[in-house]
């Protein structure tokens, strides 16, 4: 049964976001006299994964914690990351944000072409130049008002516990003194892992916003010690949700 409702969910989410790509263009080319910082396509992107994110039966979701967002306050948002379906429950946050994506997203048919629309920001792993290019143009977005959106372990961990943190959030947070904004994510890893295709359904997924941290509470200006204290912070977060869950049964 689940491999019939993994089939219907791709299908289904394909063609959803396949029929709204001619909207999503037609916003950009409307927007593009008056419109610079995309924030009509973002809106887009947001709707369809917040609408694909509810529709679709084999889950429920939870978020939590979207009061803790001050809509006039740009941040680096930072998450754990476990599954594609990461992106589609982080946008139910509603705010303003481009997302930090490495290049082989932005290749994929109709959804790279979205994400350059939406103006979000590319990054060649590993490519000194692109990550340099990546931090200019973050830096630019924090600016202007717009959070940067980034999964600090780089890519998809293949257990509840998070990965090790790489620095780049962080020095960002450094440099341009802006919050840092966690969020935890619980559950996504059962529903579609890492490597896999096939949805498994019936489980509640939790998105939820934790305090944001403002930079005179860093408490160091070491990149490095940030990945660590932040990754220890989700860590227990997750911890948290578990403990809740199992009390809960």
């Amino acid at each position: 049964m689940d491999g019939f409702r993994s089939l219907f969910t791709w299908i289904f989410g394909i063609a959803f976001v396949t029929l709204m790509f001619p909207v999503t263009c037609s916003l950009w080319l409307i927007g593009i006299p008056f419109d610079r910082e995309r924030r009509a396509v973002h809106r887009m992107v947001l709707f369809q994964g917040s609408f694909l994110s509810r529709s679709i039966p084999l889950w429920k979701v939870r978020v939590e914690g979207k009061d803790k967002i001050q809509r006039d306050q740009a941040y680096v948002i930072i998450s754990n990351h476990h599954s594609l379906l990461d992106i589609l429950l982080l946008n139910r946050l509603g705010n303003r944000f481009r997302w930090v994506s490495k290049t082989e997203n932005f290749k994929v048919p109709i959804l790279g072409a979205t994400m350059r629309m939406a103006k979000y920001i590319e990054v060649v792993r590993g490519n000194k130049e692109s990550v340099i290019k990546m931090m200019d143009e973050s830096l630019d977005a924090l600016s202007k008002g717009i959070s940067v959106m980034m999964f600090p372990e780089g890519t998809r961990s293949r257990s509840e516990v998070p990965g090790p943190f790489k620095t780049g959030a962080f020095q960002l947070a450094l440099k341009a003194g802006k919050p840092i904004l966690p969020v935890i994510l619980h559950g996504t890893g059962t529903v579609l892992p890492k490597k896999g295709f096939r949805f498994s359904s019936g489980h509640r997924l939790l998105v939820r916003v934790l305090y944001p941290v403002y930079p005179e509470s860093f408490n160091s200006e070491d990149p490095e010690v940030l990945a660590a204290g932040f990754r220890e912070l989700i860590t227990s977060a997750l911890d948290e949700v578990n403990i809740e869950q199992k009390q809960s049964r």
